[in-house]
C-alpha cells in the first residue's frame, strides 16, 4: 500500500476560475431577464382576460337569476362600480372594488346595456389599447 505525503496547503479556486464563473453567470442572467419580464407581462395579460371573462359569465348569471326585464332598467343608470357590486355574488372570491379585481395595467368597463348582451371591454391602460379576447 502506497502512502502519499499530506498536502501542506488546502486546494482553492484561482482568481481566473472565479472570474470565469462570474462571467458565465452574468451571461446567463443577461439572456434570461428579458424572458422573465416577458413571461410576467404575458401572465398579467392572461389574468386580465380571465377576470374579464369571469365578469362576462357573472353578467349572464345575474341576468338569468333576476330576469332580463328586471335588471336592464336599473343597470343602464348605474356606474361601472355599482354594476360590479351587483355582480359580486356571482363571482368567486371577488373583492368589493372593481379596481382591486383587475390586474395592474388593465381596466374593465362593463357594458352599459344588457339588452344588447355585449361583453365587457378590457383595456390595457399602459398603451390605451383594447385587448381582444
Amino acid at each position: 500500500m502506497t502512502t502519499y505525503p499530506p498536502r501542506s496547503q488546502p486546494r482553492a479556486f484561482s482568481l481566473v476560475e472565479v472570474l470565469a464563473a462570474v462571467g458565465i453567470i452574468g451571461i446567463i442572467a443577461f439572456l434570461a431577464i428579458p424572458n422573465i419580464v416577458a413571461i410576467k407581462q404575458d401572465s398579467e395579460r392572461n389574468l386580465a382576460i380571465s377576470r374579464a371573462e369571469a365578469i362576462n359569465m357573472a353578467i349572464v348569471s345575474y341576468i338569468q337569476s333576476n330576469g332580463k326585464d328586471n335588471v336592464s332598467a336599473s343597470w343602464g343608470t348605474a356606474n361601472n362600480q355599482a354594476r360590479y357590486s351587483r355582480l359580486i355574488p356571482y363571482l368567486s372570491f371577488a373583492p368589493a372594488q372593481l379596481s382591486d379585481f383587475t390586474p395592474n395595467g388593465y381596466s374593465i368597463v362593463l357594458p352599459g346595456d344588457l339588452n344588447a348582451l355585449t361583453k365587457s371591454t378590457l383595456t390595457n391602460t399602459d398603451t390605451s389599447t383594447v385587448v381582444s379576447y
